[in-house]
């Protein structure tokens, strides 16, 4: 039996990722759209796993530009994550005037991101209706402590930071 779109995308819902917002600037252009296809491929050399539509208007301003940040939004940063998905109407241009940028990098870099990864698109892999893009890691900048904000069942969650469990409780 095979899934069909519907069902798969029910199942994915339950799926819960954190929300980044990909971000790129260079010869096409700045632009930024908010993901949860994040995923870490290795460390050596350090490479993260980006899925884009191909449908969207931005996705050859991504593979063009070729260099991106990938800010790991915080629990407060919901309102930022629907501006990026394009939810609010808002402008791309305005999205970049607000005061929420670090203006120190080439590439828009989120200032109170939990993570903030900076690197080289170095492959492009089609897959359906996405491209995989593979990122060679060249700078991260992490925020300690802080919630992490989470898409899960269609919506956004905030996800408190916990302590460890302690090994002896295990």
């Amino acid at each position: 039996m095979t899934p069909d779109q519907a069902q798969f995308r029910e199942a994915m819902a339950h799926l819960p990722a954190a929300v980044n917002i990909l971000t790129t600037n260079g010869p096409m252009g700045r632009c930024g759209i908010t993901v949860s296809a994040v995923c870490s491929v290795t460390d050596d050399p350090p490479t993260v796993l980006v899925c884009v539509n191909r449908g969207s208007a931005m996705h050859d301003v991504f593979r063009a530009n070729g260099r991106v940040c990938v800010n790991v939004l915080g629990g407060a940063q919901q309102d930022l994550a629907l501006h990026f998905a394009g939810a609010t109407r808002v402008p791309m241009a305005e999205r970049f005037t607000w005061d929420v940028w670090d203006r120190a990098h080439d590439l828009p870099v989120l200032k109170d991101a939990l993570v903030s990864a900076i690197g080289t698109v170095t492959h492009a892999v089609p897959m359906g209706s996405h491209s995989v893009l593979f990122v060679d890691i060249e700078q991260i900048r992490t925020r300690s402590g802080g919630p992490s904000l989470v898409y899960f069942n269609r919506a956004f969650h905030r996800l408190d930071a916990t302590p460890p469990v302690p090994e002896a409780s295990r």
